[in-house]
């Protein structure tokens, strides 16, 4: 929970992950590669105080995971989205076992997904089943850019990730997280193109789509999709650090979100350990759109409590204390909103 100037906000971390990118896990340069990739991001969007060195960033383990979200940051609740990279990294980036034992001795306060890759085949539809049932999923974190043999990559509309699909469907699995928009070196950014959400969240309207990072730096394509497609949700993992080094470029992303999918369908996340919640919160609080960016509507106390928790909660039925909650906007299912916004209001 944060509270600032008499306001309660409830905070769910809807993207976290706990990685071994020590030297002893890393399989090749590849991996090598991937880790340093994600240091620079994090060593240059972090203010100078959050910056961790190098060494401590290649790996946390539970108790520090602990206090970073929930000591330090104002977390009530997270959700594991772990990324495999077996390619990568020898037992894996995302680290099963010890995060499944996290939720499982803090089930109050960690959710924890899966994550699985049709190239598997049958197989995998068989692994995905036993997964299901054995972690209790409700959701799932996919990586369309992932290495596999020969593969640098797949796409949401291939026919067999359609088996996937409606075996996610099958098990109650609802919630697809999929990581859409900013590569890491090594990985293809084309292989990360938000193009392919739109046919499979046409197709599958009973499962909700979370596009992490907002398919950022294709965020104008997003927003078009997503506003056509009322079970698609922007994820602010990556976007949110931008608050502190762009905070116009953020103001931007932010404003175009708000107006094009709206205040029920964003979700805050640290993407912890690129990143530490505690000071994403606290800017974000205290963050508004500048004066002279009149094309955006300001962003309300209200909507900041759901982009920070309440939009995630409801997603995956966290119990929220009744005083927190607020109802859903009354807004349209589909297109543009906010008409009130300054552009038009200027003219």
């Amino acid at each position: 929970m944060y509270t600032k100037d008499g306001e309660n906000y409830f905070i769910v971390d809807a993207h976290i992950a706990l990685w071994d990118a020590r030297p002893e896990n890393i399989k090749n340069l590849q991996g090598k590669q991937f880790i340093d990739c994600f240091y620079d991001y994090h060593a240059n969007l972090s203010p100078e105080s959050e910056k961790w060195s190098y060494e401590e960033y290649l790996y946390q383990g539970g108790e520090r995971l602990m206090k970073d979200l929930f000591t330090d940051g104002y977390v009530d609740h997270a959700i594991f989205q772990p990324a495999h990279l077996g390619e990568f990294y020898n037992n894996g980036f995302g680290q099963t076992e010890e995060a499944f034992a996290l939720t499982q001795a803090n089930p109050d306060k960690l959710t924890y997904n899966h994550n699985f890759d049709p190239r598997n085949g049958e197989a995998g539809l068989d692994q995905l089943r036993a997964d299901a049932e054995r972690f209790g999923l409700k959701g799932v974190k996919l990586y369309t850019a992932e290495w596999h043999g020969d593969s640098r990559g797949w796409k949401l509309d291939d026919p067999m990730a359609y088996r996937y699909f409606e075996l996610c469907r099958e098990l109650g699995i609802k919630n697809i997280h999929i990581h859409k928009g900013p590569t890491i070196r090594p990985l293809d950014r084309d292989a990360f193109d938000v193009a392919d959400v739109d046919h499979v969240a046409t197709d599958f309207t009973d499962l909700n789509f979370v596009i992490e990072h907002v398919g950022l730096p294709r965020l104008e394509d997003f927003c078009w999709i997503a506003t056509q497609e009322p079970n698609v949700h922007g994820g602010l993992a990556v976007a949110m650090p931008f608050i502190h080094t762009r905070p116009r470029y953020f103001a931007q992303i932010m404003g175009e979100l708000m107006y094009w999918i709206g205040e029920d369908r964003i979700q805050f996340s640290s993407d912890y350990a690129l990143w530490t919640p505690r000071w994403l919160i606290e800017q974000f609080v205290d963050f508004q759109i500048p004066d002279d960016m009149t094309e955006y509507a300001p962003l309300t106390t209200e909507a900041k409590k759901k982009v920070l928790g309440l939009n995630a909660a409801k997603m995956y039925d966290i119990e929220v204390p009744a005083e927190l909650r607020l109802p859903d906007a009354d807004e349209p299912e589909t297109g543009p909103r906010q008409p009130e916004a300054a552009d038009l209001a200027t003219v």
